[in-house]
Parts: C-alpha cells; sequence; structure tokens
C-alpha cells in the first residue's frame, strides 16, 4: 500500500486535486472501480485519505508533511544529527496556526530587508489588530497598506521599517492593524 499512497500523493502535489476512481484506476493500473474502492476503504481506515458524504476522497494532514532527515550545522562543520526513521513535519502546522484568519501575501520593497524579508518573499499573516510592540504587521497607514514592525513608545504609536535608510512612519490621520505576520517563505 505504501506504493499507491505515494502514487496518490504525488498526482494531488502535482494536480492540487484528489482523483477520481476512474483515474485511481489508471494511476494504480487496477481493471475494476472495486479493486479502487477496496485500497481506498484501508487508506480510509489507516487514516491516510478521509472520505466526504458524497463518497469522494479527501486529503488529510499527511498530505503537507515532509521527510524530517535532521539537523544541519550553519557553522563549523560538525557530524551530521539523522532524526528518527520516518519523522515528518507538517509544513502547514508549522507555519499556519489559525487557517481560518491566514493568507499569503507576495512582498514588494525593500522595507524589511533587515529583517531577512525581500522583496520577492512571501508573507503568511493571520488577521487581527492585536499587536505588540515589535511585531511585524500588515497596516493601513493615512489610506495606504504596509508592512512594517509596530512600535508603541507610551501614547505613541508608529511603524518601523527594517532598513536603515528609510524613515519610521508616523499616521497623521490614521493607522488600522489588519494583520501580524507569522512566517516568510522565500523558494530558491
Amino acid at each position: 500500500m505504501h506504493e499507491r499512497e505515494e502514487q496518490l500523493i504525488n498526482f494531488y502535489r502535482r494536480t492540487r486535486r484528489m482523483p477520481g476512481y476512474k483515474e485511481l484506476m489508471k494511476l494504480w493500473d487496477f481493471k475494476s472501480k472495486n479493486a479502487v474502492y477496496k485500497v481506498i476503504e484501508k487508506m480510509v481506515d489507516a487514516g491516510i485519505i478521509n472520505k466526504d458524504r458524497g463518497g469522494h476522497i479527501a486529503p488529510t494532514e499527511s498530505f503537507n508533511e515532509i521527510k524530517m532527515l535532521g539537523l544541519v550545522e550553519a557553522g563549523i562543520p560538525t557530524e551530521a544529527e539523522y532524526a528518527a526513521a520516518y519523522e515528518t513535519v507538517s509544513i502547514d502546522e508549522l507555519l499556519v496556526e489559525n487557517r481560518e484568519a491566514s493568507y499569503i501575501l507576495r512582498v514588494k520593497g525593500e522595507s524589511m530587508i533587515e529583517a531577512g524579508i525581500r522583496e520577492g518573499d512571501m508573507v503568511i499573516a493571520e488577521r487581527g489588530s492585536n499587536a505588540n510592540d515589535g511585531d511585524i504587521v500588515i497596516a493601513e497607514v493615512d489610506g495606504g497598506w504596509t508592512m512594517k514592525y509596530f512600535r508603541r513608545r507610551g501614547a505613541r504609536i508608529y511603524l518601523e521599517p527594517a532598513n536603515i535608510a528609510m524613515q519610521p512612519i508616523y499616521p497623521e490621520e490614521e493607522l488600522r492593524i489588519a494583520a501580524i505576520v507569522k512566517a516568510v517563505i522565500r523558494k530558491y
């Protein structure tokens, strides 16, 4: 079943949808839908996939997991430390705390480069206006949108860039926090 599970996951990752029974017959080289049905039932029982009310298969959290191999030294080279076999990490669980309140934005501009956020990166933001001093926020300030550090000094609130060449933004009329940045994604 492990090979069939991998084929199913690869199909899902490639197409961003689950296959139908006819597609599974072809994928697994089966001659009948009944054979597909039996494998699907075993996968559902094992928690590999789910079924909705209409009998359509649906992915579980395991579809977003990646094998965790171990640690790598970012300083002086040392012996590699490997994780236990089959240990995995779910990227969704690692990066997204509240799925319903979260969204992704692509970064434009250089104002957060000293925070390690570059143009072209993506950030995962979680809706909410309760920012703490030092949070990176998505904010509407005087009618325009930006991403900056939220700063509070006494009664004064402002937005601070992470780029020494840029000045803090002090709202003249309105500052509304829309979301707090939770993660940065960069693809090389």
